[in-house]
């Protein structure tokens, strides 16, 4: 009898055992603050891991290792210090912060010049930066004086080496280095073996396989609108890196005249256009993220053609007299759902 109870027992363990390992394995999110701005980290715990506050360490590690390559508020970042360096001898930085400045570069090629990471003078200018926002739109001799600090042709990447042919260049990775971050910990996250996750930075995300309920991640693309948070379109980007840009956030007005954080490198001025958010679907969110300004700052019909030349997968929300029009390139429309 002893026996028969030992292996109703044996059975049981066994039973419960293989119940286990067919539940949903438990969604983690870890939150924290890089880049004056938020992450947040989603993942099924289906591997063996490392204790998850060591997880959670390891990830505000590798965010401050980016911060103090590109950072352009620490002073110390080697961002900042070839920025401070004001000879044309090469300067010696990371691999990460050379392929972030290689891919701006290739960027600012496809988007003929949309994207300029040396207009950080006059973003500052305008009040967008680290500078007091102006009370009145700079003159045409202050906007000439800071003009004359940038311009990408004055920037070129030797191997590990930036190099600058203008003393005053002053670059500035924003509109890139979050993208960067994003893969960072998405790298992370499937060396630790993960096969679900969604990694988010300030809006920037990268997403793979599913979330809790065992369905493809869906993402919101919100509708700019600055009373409230209202959706405009869901799409599934499936194992993609997703960025937006907009300018209904981020602006001042003077004289009842908007004017927008994006600086439009050919006028040295804000963008005046009617496009007012950019989505951008690719493996890579640093791709993603230069892109989606890129197109912000040509505006839909010009966005419209390289994206459709080039493939990538862009989506438009343009301002209409009558409220608001979508836009889609060719490469984007399997991501809609609805």
């Amino acid at each position: 009898m002893r026996k028969i109870f030992l292996t109703i027992g044996l059975l049981i363990s066994s039973l419960l055992v293989l119940e286990s390992c067919k539940q949903t394995p438990k969604q983690m999110h870890l939150t924290g603050s890089t880049m004056g701005t938020y992450y947040s980290v989603k993942f099924l715990n289906n591997v063996v891991l490392p204790r998850i506050e060591e997880v959670h360490t390891e990830i505000d590690k590798r965010l401050a290792l980016v911060n103090t390559h590109m950072s352009t508020y620490r002073k110390t970042s080697e961002l900042s210090l070839f920025n401070q360096h004001k000879d044309r001898s090469p300067f010696r930085v990371s691999v990460d912060t050379a392929e972030v400045i290689n891919e701006a570069l290739r960027i600012n090629k496809i988007s003929n010049g949309a994207l300029d990471v040396t207009v950080g003078p006059l973003v500052n200018l305008w009040g967008f930066g680290p500078e007091e926002r102006p009370d009145r739109v700079p003159s045409d001799e202050l906007i000439a004086q800071r003009r004359a600090m940038t311009g990408i042709r004055h920037l070129s990447v030797d191997g590990n080496n930036l190099i600058k042919t203008n003393p005053d260049l002053y670059v500035d990775l924003s509109s890139i280095a979050k993208g960067f971050g994003v893969d960072v910990i998405a790298s992370y996250l499937t060396e630790l073996g993960l096969k679900n996750y969604l990694v988010e930075i300030g809006g920037e995300l990268k997403l793979k396989g599913m979330n809790a309920e065992s369905q493809p991640w869906r993402i919101a693309i919100e509708k700019p609108n600055n009373a409230q948070q209202t959706i405009q379109e869901i799409i599934a980007p499936g194992d993609m890196a997703m960025a937006t840009s907009g300018n209904y956030k981020n602006y001042f007005e003077v004289d009842g005249i908007r004017y927008s954080h994006i600086i439009n490198p050919a006028t040295a001025k804000p963008i005046n256009h009617r496009m007012v958010s950019v989505t951008i679907v690719d493996k890579s969110c640093m791709t993603a993220d230069g892109f989606s300004t890129a197109f912000m700052v040509m505006g839909p019909e010009d966005a419209l053609v390289v994206a459709n030349d080039e493939a990538i997968a862009a989506f438009f929300i343009v301002k209409t007299d009558t409220g608001f029009t979508e836009i889609a390139s060719d490469a984007f429309k399997k991501y809609l759902l609805y």
